[in-house]
């Protein structure tokens, strides 16, 4: 039997119950060649994170503005627009910020806003994260990458530098959708968390298609995406965490 937390639709419904546990608490292959059927990580568990090395390429490039058929890219969420609180100026209503959360807050905080408030998003962002590691480390590294927790990179960066090698690792991971061209790094993947209804396609030059699968079963499935692929299609596989590059 699968376990639940590779399903996506199950582990956005426990960071839910996460996130109100922590508010009540006062908290702040089928593939190409030979495929390869992945082992499913157990729960709560899971080895030290590939993440880049010296050998890895450089994370591909963020589309333009606008690009189709390009996933928006995880990372850290635009500030918002308007006018600023100066750094100088933010205070709590009541005790004192760290040094740190005062980094965090800096051109963040809007004018007239609470910047408690702003910091609480920030520590909401850590407090999924501390969760979903524990539980399921590919699916809290799919959540960064899919950008299902918002402005992930830059709360680790600011307010848990503990989490920052699921920030690095999920610089490298595929969310479901379309990657072409340069975007594409060759190496070998992995599915975190996919559904029932997850199927996956390489097209190399020419438009020949060079591999695709499925897994209807919601097992993660291992994949291999060669230097000659020109576009990378997935859907219902969540994302694709890297176990490996090619030179």
């Amino acid at each position: 039997m699968a376990d639940p937390m590779r399903n996506p639709f199950l582990a956005g419904a426990v960071v839910v119950m996460a996130t109100a546990a922590l508010a009540a608490c006062g908290s702040s292959a089928g593939g190409n060649g030979p495929e390869a059927a992945g082992a499913q990580r157990p729960a709560a568990s899971g080895p030290a994170a590939p993440g880049p090395s010296a050998a890895t390429p450089t994370p591909p490039a963020k589309p333009a503005a606008g690009e189709p058929g390009e996933p928006a890219a995880a990372g850290p969420a635009a500030p918002a627009t308007g006018r600023k609180t100066p750094s100088d100026e933010i205070t709590p209503a009541t005790g004192t910020f760290t040094e740190k959360q005062r980094e965090y807050l800096a051109d963040r905080v809007p004018k007239g806003m609470d910047p408690a408030a702003v910091l609480q998003t920030g520590q909401e962002a850590c407090d999924r994260l501390r969760y979903l590691v524990k539980a399921d480390r590919d699916t809290a590294v799919g959540a960064i990458a899919t950008d299902e927790i918002p402005d992930a990179a830059d709360a680790v960066a600011g307010l848990c530098p503990r989490h920052q090698d699921l920030v690095d690792e999920a610089a490298y991971a595929y969310p479901d959708g379309t990657h072409t061209g340069d975007r594409l790094r060759p190496g070998v993947y992995r599915s975190a968390s996919p559904t029932t209804a997850c199927t996956w396609r390489i097209i190399g030059a020419g438009g020949k298609e060079l591999s695709s699968g499925a897994s209807d079963t919601g097992t993660s499935r291992t994949i291999t995406i060669p230097k000659s692929a020109r576009t990378f299609t997935s859907t219902g596989c969540y994302a694709w965490l890297p176990e490996g590059a090619d030179g």
